[in-house]
């Protein structure tokens, strides 16, 4: 049988992230016009690909319901010009989806089926909240195979304080302000800005364009965020200032085989060496990212001392502390999110895991002396992903 084959990440674009809710940029804007706007500006940075080179395209959203279902991938394929004879899926791993995508078409890539994939995800929380209409099965409360908590992702992260009594609500403000002046300042240096496709939006004073993430908040103080109310219990330690907001967007990106890029003249932005899932109790699903990341890390032969930057999806502050504190990595640490994160950007769920990699791919052309990096994310009812790259850029060093 053949060797698999080399998996490199080829490009990766995603939306503005807006506000969730009436007051947001994206209110009236359809959640399959999101993801089609971000895979037409995909193949327009990527004229070198033949469209009907493309063998499939995968597209994760949590809640598959309206505007955000209907086999996604296969309709979104349609909707950006795609031949038909390009197929199309649609994926669910709730706050994982678009990592999950990237992963899928990576091992489908790997054993020889295909050559190149596109894999992205979209979430409206806006129009699709959560387990919005979800029909929870009876058994698992009754016969207590998850505590009540694990359907609350706020209730999870009070948990992780709970188990964590060094995991300080002091600790989750501080992270989460810094994240929100980590996001100004890369805004600011304009790093963001290039990998974010403009999107025509419709409000009662009519016709707009969103060309930034909605919500972020760089004047942030200790001062404010400590007076912030605790909704998921009282006087508890998870607030709207250390967890992210609920948020509108999407996500894609171009997976290949090196040597289909090479063969295209496509540019290779990282290489994938390694990733895993892994299962953690629902109810601290925070953790889930520990026990992925230590089998990916495994399944690679290396050790956490080889990952030379970190893109972490900052659910909740605690989320990401928990895993710092597991593997000894200092808070301020400016390896881990160095433009910050989802406190400030927003986590729209599905699409999230592709965001990680477009900036982790963006850090890897800055950073030639680091030779791999992590993406990883906690997702709900107990679990973890995590990827690990290669830059292409490593010119020894670190």
């Amino acid at each position: 049988m053949a060797e698999k084959a080399e998996v490199v990440f080829v490009d990766g674009v995603r939306t503005p992230f807006g506000r969730a809710g009436e007051k947001g940029q994206y209110w009236n804007t359809r959640a399959d016009d999101l993801i089609v706007k971000a895979m037409i500006g995909l193949l327009e940075r990527n004229p070198n690909l033949p469209k009907d080179r493309i063998d499939d395209v995968a597209i994760a959203a949590t809640t598959q319901q309206g505007d955000q279902g209907l086999t996604l991938g296969r309709t979104a394929a349609i909707l950006a010009g795609l031949p038909l004879s390009v197929p199309g899926y649609a994926l669910d791993r709730m706050c994982a989806g678009g990592m999950t995508t990237v992963t899928t078409i990576a091992g489908a890539i790997a054993f020889g089926a295909y050559d190149v994939g596109i894999a992205g995800g979209v979430e409206h929380m806006g129009r699709h909240p959560m387990g919005f209409g979800a029909d929870v099965n009876p058994r698992f409360v009754a016969e207590k195979l998850v505590n009540p908590d694990a359907l609350a992702m706020g209730a999870t992260a009070e948990n992780l304080h709970d188990r964590f009594p060094a995991l300080t609500k002091e600790r989750s403000d501080r992270f989460g302000m810094r994240s929100q002046q980590k996001v100004a300042a890369a805004y600011e240096a304009g790093k963001i800005q290039p990998d974010l496709i403009p999107v025509a939006i419709k409000s009662e004073a009519g016709w707009g364009l969103a060309t930034q993430d909605e919500g972020m908040r760089p004047e942030t103080t200790m001062e404010g965020l400590a007076g912030l109310k605790t909704p998921f219990r009282s006087h508890g330690r998870v607030t709207a200032g250390n967890s992210s907001p609920l948020t509108d967007g999407a996500t894609a990106s171009l997976i290949a085989s090196a040597d289909a890029a090479k063969d295209l003249g496509l540019s290779v932005k990282m290489k994938m060496i390694s990733f895993a899932f892994a299962g953690v109790e629902p109810e601290v699903m925070g953790l889930g990212p520990v026990p992925s990341t230590e089998k990916a890390l495994r399944k690679a032969g290396m050790s956490i001392g080889d990952i030379g930057l970190f893109e972490l999806n900052e659910a909740f502050s605690v989320q990401v502390l928990s895993f710092l504190d597991h593997f000894g990595i200092d808070d301020d640490d400016p390896r881990v999110n160095p433009w910050g994160g989802a406190l400030a950007i927003g986590h729209p769920l599905a699409s999230s895991g592709v965001r990680l990699m477009i900036q982790l791919a963006r850090q890897f052309e800055e950073h030639p002396e680091v030779q791999y990096g992590l993406t990883a994310m906690c997702v709900g009812l107990g679990q973890g992903g995590s990827v690990i790259w290669e830059n292409p850029n490593f010119k020894g060093g670190k």
